[in-house]
């Protein structure tokens, strides 16, 4: 069993990816080869996984919202492209600790994140948000109306502070992964509740503010929250050697090893691909073709020192584990 706490299906269905198909057989976009369809994930044994909704903000682009509104209709059409999926058997809402209502033994079990938290209006969208199913919530990507975020940084907004007391009190799950610094540790330092960086690496070992510090990495852990790691090949190949040559599954061990070692214990790292987000084959790992492969993940585990225990750990049981305790 493997847990993919990140990806992006609705947002590339709605731009013209074919997910529903395998990989090898949707067309090559802008954006690269993609690597992730519904068959492929089957192949893989990505039993679960994090479902996304990205909404894209306009900046100097011809497409985005620019406004709260747009960002909530955007929201909508992700969230209605799942729960077709969902009453087709091809995907399963997760959104308590009882499990969806589908029994279709294909069907890929999906808890549903969401990715800056523009599309909520005003506080009072997050029990509708809540009641279609979303479970999980990043406040940024870059700078929202909420916090600062990648290449954005600043703290938590007035409308920000209030939001997160919302979220706390319907039961959301944070995701810190995209937020500024100085909004991470204002949010643990407002809320108990649970927290997750469900795709972001090292920046020990990739030093910009889109990766997690040590400090930030052990602040996670010692909420019980998990670390995805990233298939970006920018987020897992030093500076460096970036450019020079293609991310392999060794930078994702290397990655994975670095914060176990941090954190002291195997238990708070798992995967969070993005494989599919805003890029393609030619920007992950070598070795990695589309999410069939992801098994090879735990080849390249084993062949470098985890054993049995620690392998299922990191391929889907601390996942899996978190969300059976955090899951309202």
């Amino acid at each position: 069993m493997i847990f993919d706490a990140h990806l992006d299906l609705a947002y590339n269905a709605l731009r013209g990816r074919e997910v529903l198909r395998p990989a090898r057989e949707q067309v090559t976009d802008a954006e690269g080869i993609p690597t992730v369809g519904l068959p492929d994930l089957r192949a893989g044994h990505v039993t679960r996984i994090c479902a996304t909704i990205f909404c894209e903000p306009k900046r100097g682009g011809p497409t985005g919202y620019t406004t709260p509104a747009e960002a909530f209709e955007m929201a909508t059409a992700q969230l209605d492209w799942y729960h077709a999926q969902f009453d087709a058997g091809e995907m399963k809402l997760i959104d308590s600790t009882s499990g969806g209502a589908s029994d279709s033994s294909r069907a890929i079990e999906a808890i549903i994140l969401l990715e800056g938290a523009d599309p909520m209006r005003t506080p009072d969208d997050v029990a509708h948000f809540f009641a279609r199913g979303v479970r999980v919530v990043g406040l940024a990507w870059k700078r929202t109306r909420y916090a600062g975020g990648t290449g954005e940084p600043g703290p938590l907004t007035p409308e920000g502070v209030e939001l997160v007391r919302e979220l706390d009190r319907v039961g959301m799950i944070h995701d810190a992964s995209h937020l500024a610094e100085e909004s991470f540790w204002q949010l643990l330092k407002l809320t108990d509740g649970p927290i997750v960086a469900s795709h972001s690496n090292a920046r020990a070992l990739v030093p910009t503010d889109r990766q997690l510090s040590d400090d930030m990495a052990r602040a996670v852990a010692s909420r019980g929250g998990i670390i995805g790691i990233n298939f970006f090949d920018k987020f897992l190949v030093p500076p460096a050697e970036y450019g020079r040559r293609r991310a392999t599954l060794d930078d994702v061990v290397t990655h994975v090893r670095h914060f176990c070692n941090v954190i002291g214990s195997t238990r708070h790292v798992g995967l969070g691909t993005d494989m599919d987000g805003g890029l393609g084959r030619e920007q992950i790992p070598v070795e990695i073709q589309t999410s069939a492969d992801l098994p090879r993940v735990a080849d390249a585990l084993r062949a470098n020192g985890f054993d049995d225990t620690d392998v299922q750990n990191i391929m889907g049981e601390n996942w899996t584990r978190f969300f059976e305790q955090n899951l309202k």
